[in-house]
């Protein structure tokens, strides 16, 4: 591949971003002059990508929708499938994929033609996928706005239901999408309140760009997900756990995954088990998702959840054996 052939195809790349690119800042990525950005410029107009530019202060080049499909070269059918998966992946997180699939999904949903647009919007609610423990569901829409929002570095407006149902209008510069415990998180500077703050993506409604563009704010933290980790930890009652379970130490981790929190190994058939988590819920069914006895040390409040689970599976027991004598 030629030099200026690899280039066409990082800049389109870039252009694929749901944002305005400066040709100053496309020079700098792509160590070229302005100029030669130019005329890669008109290379992909004359290929048939519609590339438009804005000019004034903060102009500059987009890549529009409608006319072209990414170098991929995809046809309408595997266009829609795509579209469709990267919806679903957004909507319930897979460790690994899901920042990457709203990114993604925000690149082809800005180069898809209107017609394939209505078709994956028509197709993905009428869809509904059967996942296992998935949390609040969160429109994939606006998780593409929150992400081009956050890469155009642009001010946006929307309402929020805070967790005791209060309803507020936001204006924000969205910084980063973070994901925890399958919800997505929106870290952002909040204007009105003049400080930084995490909003739940499944809150987030009716969301607006301004089209006000501003220079990126220093963050909090170096590291969002950080960051966002020690607000949900500070916000949210956390219990400890200590428990015995008769498993060997590493069954436990592999079951438990990033969750586990510390397994010690007790001896060649238990282990004892210490973590920290927000929710009685969580706790117990996590141990009792792990097949095996165990003792619960701490908290105390889990053992009293966990007697209080036991009476009502013993109640529903023995209500179905009554239907099956009667």
């Amino acid at each position: 591949m030629s030099d200026m052939s690899a280039r066409l195809l990082a800049l389109l790349s870039l252009l694929q971003t749901p944002r305005e690119w400066p040709g100053s800042e496309l020079a700098e990525r792509l160590g070229v002059s302005p100029r030669t950005i130019r005329r890669d410029i008109d290379r992909l107009r004359e290929l048939g990508y519609p590339v438009q530019a804005t000019m004034g202060a903060v102009g500059g080049y987009r890549l529009a929708a409608g006319a072209a499909m990414p170098p991929l070269l995809l046809d309408d059918e595997e266009a829609v499938a795509i579209a469709v998966g990267l919806r679903t992946a957004a909507a319930h997180p897979v460790d690994g994929i899901d920042e990457a699939s709203v990114r993604a999904l925000a690149k082809l949903e800005q180069v898809l033609p209107s017609r394939l647009r209505h078709r994956v919007g028509v197709l993905a609610a009428a869809t509904v996928p059967m996942l296992a423990g998935a949390g609040p569901p969160v429109d994939p829409r606006t998780l593409v706005v929150l992400a081009g929002a956050a890469a155009n570095r642009e001010r946006l407006r929307f309402a929020y239901r805070s967790g005791d149902g209060a309803e507020t209008r936001r204006l924000t510069e969205p910084y980063r999408l973070v994901t925890a415990g399958r919800r997505w998180y929106l870290l952002a500077y909040d204007i009105d309140r003049d400080d930084w703050r995490v909003f739940r993506a499944d809150r987030i409604g009716d969301p607006h760009p301004t089209g006000v563009r501003v220079p990126a704010r220093v963050p909090p933290e170096q590291d969002p997900a950080a960051f966002v980790a020690a607000k949900l930890h500070s916000s949210a009652p956390v219990y400890e756990v200590v428990a015995t379970v008769r498993l060997p130490a590493g069954q436990v981790a592999g079951r438990l995954g990033a969750a586990a929190g510390t397994v010690e190994p007790i001896d060649d058939h238990s282990c004892r088990l210490r973590g920290p988590a927000d929710t009685l819920e969580w706790l117990a069914s996590r141990l009792l998702m792990l097949g095996c006895e165990f003792e619960v040390h701490e908290p105390p409040e889990l053992r009293a959840y966990l007697r209080a689970l036991g009476a009502r599976a013993a109640r529903a027991a023995q209500t179905a054996d009554n239907l099956l004598t009667w």
